[in-house]
């Protein structure tokens, strides 16, 4: 009691000092924003807007969907970083063309959505959904229903918003454009300029002597070369982005020669199975790696080995097992027939959802059926029952070949024929399928295919991993390549990687490699060993090069051979002026220096190409500023020390100005629009922790 007596005040004010922060953390919570959840959702901030993690992550995935449906295949890596950067790209443009739409007074009027929206002068991404591919028109009846619907149907109405949002947005961006576009113009004497560049010619001769004259052992170079170089290009070491650079060992766990053993007697145990398996689609579905559709397929879709052989087999026969690439294959050709190319058609969707289950759904269709063969339009009852995107378009689906669609709308359009109308259930409904065309004949083949990748063993990856672990334990910053080099390792090398990077040299998932080197400080062996498809890898961090002008060190070994190259001309230039003390004629000096006389015809100042040589822009552009007969003073190029005397020139007869300004005018526009967003970007305050999320 005492002891707290005499510490009560203490005591006390401790406890209302607790009180007030918990007060204060309270108040932050409940107001949404506590510092380190805002913090750790925080992708990037563009001058001053935040963007969080949970807006930004749906337009991530969104984006990746589109590539996939571009490309094909899965997502990797690539990908993802390419969708990241897509979406990163579009907020920083958004945010900060936005703020410009602003300060510059730009707006679309309700009248001027109307009109890209239904108007005659439709948004091309209207013209994009609402358009006829093949004749460029507009249904804007269809655009007219669409909107009527929209009130009904809360997803559509979704739709339309995000449409219309974007639809403005691109008006607005179409306005910022003509408004700098129109602030650019192209002066007579730009013009003339231009025209005599592309069109003079000059003919000339040179001597030389190459840079590879001098050997690189006899050029010492100092700190005040470095310098020199430096100060005098300080604009080309300008880093747009923070790059990181690491060192890598990857400690391989690819099959050994007793997994490659153990694998083929794996597959031919199941390939004798597969031969007396009773139902071909479910062992193959069971037992397979890579699954295909159990269903008839054209030429082209298997590994090119195995297409060409069940193409060339009977029904009955068994394939395999065969090895290519990096797996076992096996086949049975169940059947084989002829079959259309492809195939156009129309159908309605009809969601049993919505009327009462599957069995009412196949019913409603039927009815629908009898109403098309009684002389119903089928594109408006597509348009008044269907529940697919396509009932704006009377259900048509345009023309495609197998393996666009389900396997049973795929199997009905294709074993039908031209007129037919079947009704079929597959995973997204009941269909009424209007069979309008069928184009072409060629051979199909239905098969049951397993396939089985060489994997190694986990003896084979647990070797691997304790490899990795011993060489991460022992290895520090500065021993990690003389450790690497005592156990014969090699060392990759991955330079100037950006934090939104999907890939790197040597490695085919890098991104949490990347993650992490972003974390880590110059000199760091990188905590994890990370997994790649072949391999565990071990990184050392190597360099950081932060964003803005870097420093001397930073760029010294990028440089060396261009500061190399320089201190060599001063020498070459020093051989040239002795050697032409007194010489008159280029000839003289080239006899002066062992070298031949070259003669050079028709170049044009636009065009600085020394043909067999190199691009030399100032040896070409001192030859435009002489006059005929002259000779020149010794020129340090990229390859070497020229001295150059002007033969002939021919003008060119005078062209149209008006037609030159043209010419010119769409390329000085597009600069023009370029340089506006990167000043507009370099204006703004862009902090990127992408790298932290993605």
């Amino acid at each position: 009691m005492t002891f707290l007596r005499n510490r009560a005040g203490f005591i006390l004010i401790g406890a209302i000092g607790l009180a007030i922060v918990a007060f204060l953390v309270g108040d932050a919570i409940n107001a949404g924003k506590p510092f380190w959840n805002a913090s750790q959702k925080v992708v990037g901030e563009i001058d001053g807007h935040e963007v969080s993690i949970d807006e930004f992550g749906p337009k991530v995935d969104q984006s990746l969907q589109q590539f996939k449906q571009q490309y094909g295949g899965s997502a990797n890596a690539q990908m993802t970083a390419m969708a990241v950067e897509n979406v990163w790209n579009n907020e920083v443009a958004t945010v900060l063309l936005g703020k410009e739409f602003e300060r510059l007074g730009l707006t679309v009027t309700s009248t001027e959505l109307f009109d890209l929206l239904q108007g005659k002068n439709p948004s091309p991404l209207i013209r994009q959904y609402f358009g006829n591919p093949q004749t460029g028109q507009v249904d804007r009846n269809a655009i007219i229903s669409s909107l009527k619907a929209r009130s009904k149907d809360a997803n559509l109405n979704k739709q339309w918003s995000m449409l219309e949002e974007e639809v403005r947005k691109q008006a607005l961006q179409q306005k910022y454009q003509n408004l700098v576009r129109t602030s650019v113009y192209v002066t007579n004497l730009e013009a003339a300029d231009d025209f005599t560049n592309r069109n003079k010619l000059a003919s000339f001769k040179y001597v030389s002597l190459d840079y590879a004259t001098i050997p690189d052992k006899d050029v010492k170079l100092t700190d005040a070369d470095y310098n020199d170089y430096y100060n005098a290009n300080k604009k080309r070491f300008e880093n747009p982005t923070e790059t990181r650079s690491f060192q890598y060992v990857n400690f391989s766990f690819k099959p050994s020669k007793e997994d490659t053993a153990a694998s083929r007697a794996q597959i031919n145990k199941l390939a004798a199975d597969f031969k007396a398996a009773a139902n071909d689609s479910l062992f193959a579905a069971i037992n397979s790696d890579v699954k295909i559709p159990y269903s008839y397929m054209t030429r082209g879709k298997l590994d090119p080995t195995v297409d060409s052989a069940v193409f060339s087999l009977p029904a009955g026969t068994f394939y395999g097992p065969a090895f290519s690439g990096n797996s076992y294959k096996l086949a049975k050709v169940v059947a084989t027939k002829q079959s259309p190319d492809s195939v156009k058609a129309a159908h309605i969707l009809i969601n049993p959802a919505k009327v009462g289950g599957n069995d009412k759904a196949v019913k409603l269709a039927d009815s629908l059926k009898s109403l098309v063969q009684k002389g119903s339009s089928f594109a408006e009852l597509a348009r008044q029952y269907s529940e697919d995107g396509s009932k704006e378009q009377g259900g048509d689906l345009g023309t495609f070949a197998r393996g666009a669609m389900v396997p049973e709308f795929e199997n009905a359009a294709f074993d039908g024929k031209a007129g037919d109308l079947k009704v079929v259930t597959s995973q997204f409904g009941v269909h009424l399928i209007k069979i309008e065309k069928q184009i072409g004949s060629a051979k199909v083949v239905k098969i049951a295919y397993v396939e089985k990748n060489l994997s190694p063993s986990d003896k084979t990856q647990q070797e691997a991993y304790k490899k990795a672990s011993n060489f991460l334990a022992e290895v520090s910053g500065n021993t990690f390549s003389k450790v690497a080099q005592k156990r014969g390792l090699t060392v990759g090398v991955a330079d100037k990687i950006a934090g939104s990077q999907g890939f790197a040299p040597g490695l085919d998932n890098p991104r949490k490699l990347i993650q992490d080197a972003y974390e880590a400080d110059r000199g760091d062996v990188l905590p994890e060993i990370y997994t790649m498809s072949d391999g565990y890898v071990v990184a050392l961090l190597t360099e950081v090069r932060p964003k803005g002008t870097l420093p001397l060190e930073a760029v010294k070994k990028d440089i060396e051979p261009l500061v190399r190259n320089e201190v060599k001309g001063k020498m070459l230039t020093e051989r040239f002026e002795k050697a032409g003390a007194g010489k008159a004629t280029l000839e003289a000096l080239a006899q002066k220096l062992g070298r031949a006389v070259q003669p050079i015809q028709n170049i044009v100042f636009s065009n600085p190409v020394i043909p067999g040589v190199a691009q030399e822009n100032k040896v070409v552009g001192a030859v435009f500023g002489m006059q005929p007969g002259k000779v020149s003073g010794p020129i340090a190029g990229d390859r070497g020390v020229y001295a150059v005397s002007p033969l002939t020139f021919s003008n060119p007869a005078p062209g149209d100005p008006a037609q030159q300004k043209l010419t010119l005018l769409p390329g000085l526009a597009q600069r023009a629009l370029s340089g506006a967003f990167m000043a507009l970007q370099d204006k703004a305050d862009i902090k990127d922790n992408r790298v932290k999320f993605y």
